[in-house]
């Protein structure tokens, strides 16, 4: 089992609000080069969406279960059969997105028990709780060439430090998506 977190962000490192739906000075990066740009399965996800589980948070598996199911193409298809946890202390009813379900328990044991490999996407408080725990086991993030200088960051000052080694690089149009894995001693 490993974990994998999936990202848009930016050159400064900034992941939140890209969309622009949390209604931030700075959102809505995502789509200043094109939906195109973000189209199909730009981060390989593949055969791990179809023998994986995908985690979530509340918010995002919240904007995503107003989006996804309604799509059809290929990426989609996989990613609405994929299992589903979601991560939230609010939620009761998870079924407005097929096969979703919610976290029973504390979210790193769930995760630690998990026998599949975990896809966690966007969820920045997962990404953070599963990173201070050293769960993360690889990062995909597309970049973007914009520089915020506001908003989240992905690796927080004061976070917990990370030995990452590059697996890949490569120009996506006017993008980069890059994988890097925990470093192994």
């Amino acid at each position: 089992m490993s974990v994998v977190v999936i990202q848009f962000t930016t050159l400064d490192g900034i992941v939140s609000d890209p969309d622009g739906t949390e209604g931030t000075p700075y959102g809505g990066w995502l789509f200043r080069f094109g939906p195109e740009e973000i189209a199909g399965d730009r981060f390989g996800l593949g055969r791990t969406l179809d023998e994986g589980v995908v985690l979530l948070g509340r918010s995002t598996w919240e904007a995503f279960s107003r989006l996804w199911p309604g799509r059809d193409d290929p990426f989609s298809a996989r990613l609405n059969a994929a299992p589903k946890l979601v991560a939230s202390r609010t939620l009761t009813d998870v079924s407005a997105w097929a096969n979703s379900r919610l976290v029973d328990g504390d979210l790193l044991d769930a995760v630690k028990t998990e026998q599949r490999d975990v896809v966690v996407m966007g969820s920045l408080g997962v990404v953070h709780a599963l990173a201070a725990a050293g769960l993360v086991d690889e990062y995909r993030l597309l970049t973007f060439p914009t520089v915020l200088g506001a908003g989240r960051p992905l690796f927080p000052a004061g976070g917990p430090p990370a030995e990452l080694e590059c697996l890949a690089a490569e120009r996506v149009g006017a993008l980069v998506l890059t994988r890097y894995r925990r470093a192994r001693d």
